[in-house]
């Protein structure tokens, strides 16, 4: 008997109940990121942007990341306590062929955010951004892709 044969098909059920744990998990790293930045472009503004527009925007921008952030976060973490309940009941169901590609694709994801980030952030710390503003932007992206890359590779060991 294979491996196949003791793995459990994926259902439509679990397929979209996988797909919108990690669309809210990625909506939720986004905005929280996003609010960061905004917090920051407010908390210590660039000398060489004083004008209004770009404050207005910054405004803009930080209410609708926290509007996201304010939905998706408490949806990615009603969807991960069900699928974990659902794991628990039928640990089987840990290798579905959906769930593995997700959390590699996650993987993936934040390891390429984090490089990304960083060249944008070093670009705009060699355009004159203020240090202090360039480093708390950057401890944010490792923060948050780093916890969701950490979390993810922790549990594809665990499996």
């Amino acid at each position: 008997m294979n491996s196949s044969d003791t793995t459990p098909k994926t259902s439509p059920k679990l397929f979209f109940l996988h797909l919108l744990s990690m669309i809210t998990l990625y909506a939720s790293a986004i905005s929280f990121i996003v609010l960061v930045f905004q917090i920051v472009n407010l908390s210590i503004p660039d000398p060489l942007r004083p004008d209004y527009y770009y404050t207005l925007g910054a405004r803009d921008t930080l209410r609708t990341a926290l509007s996201f952030l304010i939905i998706m976060l408490p949806a990615y973490v009603g969807l991960s306590v069900w699928l974990h309940k659902l794991y628990i009941s039928s640990p089987a169901l840990r290798m579905l062929w959906i769930r593995r590609w997700l959390v590699y694709f996650t993987l993936f994801v934040s390891a390429l955010i984090i490089l990304i980030s960083l060249v944008v952030l070093m670009n705009r710390l060699l355009d004159g951004e203020l240090t202090l503003s360039f480093l708390l932007k950057l401890l944010s992206i490792f923060f948050v892709a780093g916890s969701i890359f950490g979390y993810y590779l922790w549990d594809i060991k665990k499996v």
